[in-house]
């Protein structure tokens, strides 16, 4: 048996709830005798484990509709972790204050505060080493196709 990814992406869609809350940030598919099915869901407010519960639910019902209830797979339904970079223009809302370190499609690197999220990007007030001081410049608009990598800097001051 061999599941389809872009028919688990439709499965996935309709397996959400109705009012947009929850977002697919990634669907992988492992290609081994038992699939792995590994959906990663994020919310402008975040993303619950009980929201992750329903939806593995949902899809894992509407997986055996579709394949069978004979069909051998692992679902696995998470948020992402902190670890994780951004991969959504959704993600970064509710990060506005934090700290992320940025890889440009241009091969930079930038690390500043989240200011704002904006339409086409997003408002980072980067933070520079001048010799021995590090100063931070005015915002300015990353635009998201420039930003190939975005992770949230983890600080434990």
């Amino acid at each position: 048996m061999k599941l389809d990814q872009a028919h688990l992406s439709e499965l996935l869609r309709d397996s959400l709830p109705t009012d947009e809350s929850l977002f697919v940030v990634s669907l992988t598919v492992s290609d081994a005798i038992r699939p792995k099915v590994t959906v990663t869901l994020d919310g402008e407010q975040g993303v619950g484990i009980d929201e992750c519960a329903q939806v593995s639910r949902r899809l894992a019902r509407r997986i055996d509709e579709h394949y069978g209830e004979d069909a051998s797979y692992t679902l696995e339904v998470t948020s992402p972790g902190a670890d994780q970079p951004l991969r959504d223009p959704r993600q970064y809302t509710r990060h506005v204050g934090r700290s992320l370190a940025l890889k440009l499609t241009d091969g930079t690197e930038k690390t500043g505060t989240l200011e704002a999220v904006e339409a086409e990007g997003i408002q980072l007030a980067e933070v520079v080493k001048e010799k021995t001081k590090k100063k931070t410049l005015p915002a300015a608009l990353v635009p998201f196709q420039d930003i190939q990598e975005a992770r949230v800097v983890i600080s434990f001051k």
